[in-house]
């Protein structure tokens, strides 16, 4: 349970440093004179890094020990997260920021890669909830925190996570076992271990649908304040409370989901959890007050908070040798479905009937999703759990 703890510190620090700037936006433009869309980059710089960083470093990770793959990329963390709270300008926190993610990129997949090596196969599902809630919190609780701890300077809150960050770093060297990579991972390229991963068409069509899946999950998320403010003439204030009901539906599906993934199994879980969304996303849009719109996004951020977990926990039973692969390429398919659902979600708010027109892409990227996870076989090719510890057994 103490390692667990940890784990869920790590991603609950990391995902706080992801979202905590877009807060802080107002008062960085202001002090470093630059336009509102130069302050954006400020956001990407931390995505830029983080995604192509983990193309690279998951995969060399799993020639490496785990364990100090973690603590120097948590280390680095705490370096330039603080060194954020020092910038003198936008170019200097712009590099800094991308260095922060390039080092967050380095740490995060070894969390997601070291649970299936270390706890038992039937607690595989429940760990990968409570690790997941560690971002769930994040933006709930942790963003509004660092927002607060802005008040006086902006620099606080860099400093605050730097502080902490360094905390675990001492905990990981502390707690972790080593998790060193298996002689013959060793030989293995950058390149070779893409091409073995997905050569197999199961991996392939996994990836798809989990990509496909956070395509429509970021479409309707990014223009939900949006459509709150022209729909309900919403403050920002206002907004933030309904943000406030998806976090606590994402924190108690990722906390308590495992119970009923444990009662229906992996397979069905996914199914009917990812059918149930697809059908609320396009009812959503017709709602005719906001307790509606908070009632519903509780509902459906609680069901996504019970199958997350699920999908990370498919996606790292595909290889025994290359959970850190894994955990990297999922995490730069999400960056990289963040931005395609963005983008997508723009052109038919914009062009189309608003969010009822995002709604319903949503909705069908969830049912080609679940198409795709049904024909990866990844679901019905063996029972996970046994699966996971066959893979365990190899490591």
């Amino acid at each position: 349970m103490k390692l667990l703890s940890l784990l869920f510190l790590i991603m609950f620090l990391i995902g706080t440093d992801t979202f905590l700037i877009s807060p802080l936006l107002p008062m960085l433009r202001e002090g470093f004179h630059i336009t509102a869309e130069a302050s954006g980059w400020m956001v990407g710089a931390y995505a830029i890094g983080y995604a192509v960083s983990a193309l690279i470093s998951g995969p060399l990770s799993d020639g490496w020990n785990r364990k100090k793959v973690m603590a120097y990329g948590m280390l680095g963390f705490t370096v330039f997260t603080f060194l954020c709270g020092l910038a003198t300008g936008f170019w200097s926190i712009f590099l800094f920021r991308a260095l922060a993610g390039i080092c967050a990129a380095c740490a995060a997949p070894q969390v997601w890669a070291t649970i299936p090596a270390i706890v038992p196969p039937q607690k595989i599902i429940k760990s990968m909830g409570i690790v997941t809630a560690g971002l769930a919190v994040s933006q709930t609780v942790g963003v509004p925190i660092g927002t607060y701890l802005a008040i006086r300077s902006w620099s606080t809150p860099f400093f605050i996570i730097a502080a902490f960050s360094l905390i675990l770093v001492l905990l990981i060297v502390s707690f972790v076992p080593n998790i060193p990579p298996a002689a013959q991972d060793k030989k293995h390229s950058l390149l070779e271990r893409y091409e073995t991963l997905l050569k197999e068409r199961k991996a392939r069509r996994t990836f798809l649908a989990y990509f496909i899946f956070q395509t429509g999950n970021f479409a309707a998320f990014t223009f939900l304040g949006n459509w709150l403010a022209d729909k309900f003439t919403m403050r920002v204030d206002e907004i933030g409370s309904v943000l406030v009901f998806l976090g606590l539906g994402n924190i108690i599906g990722s906390f308590y989901g495992s119970m009923a993934v444990k009662k229906i199994g992996q397979h069905a879980s996914l199914v009917i959890g990812i059918i149930s969304i697809t059908i609320l996303y396009p009812v959503i849009s017709y709602a005719p007050s906001v307790v509606y719109v908070k009632i519903v996004y509780f509902i459906i951020f609680l069901i996504t908070g019970t199958i997350f977990p699920v999908m990370m926990a498919l996606l790292q039973s595909l290889s025994p040798t290359a959970r850190g692969t894994i955990a990297a390429l999922s995490s730069a398919l999400m960056y990289g479905a963040t931005t395609v659902g963005a983008y997508l979600a723009g052109l038919f708010y914009g062009h189309f009937s608003g969010f009822t027109s995002v709604c319903l892409f949503t909705a069908v990227c969830y049912l080609i999703s679940t198409f795709l996870w049904v024909k990866s076989t990844v679901l019905t090719a063996e029972p996970l759990q046994a699966k996971i510890k066959e893979n365990s057994n190899v490591q």
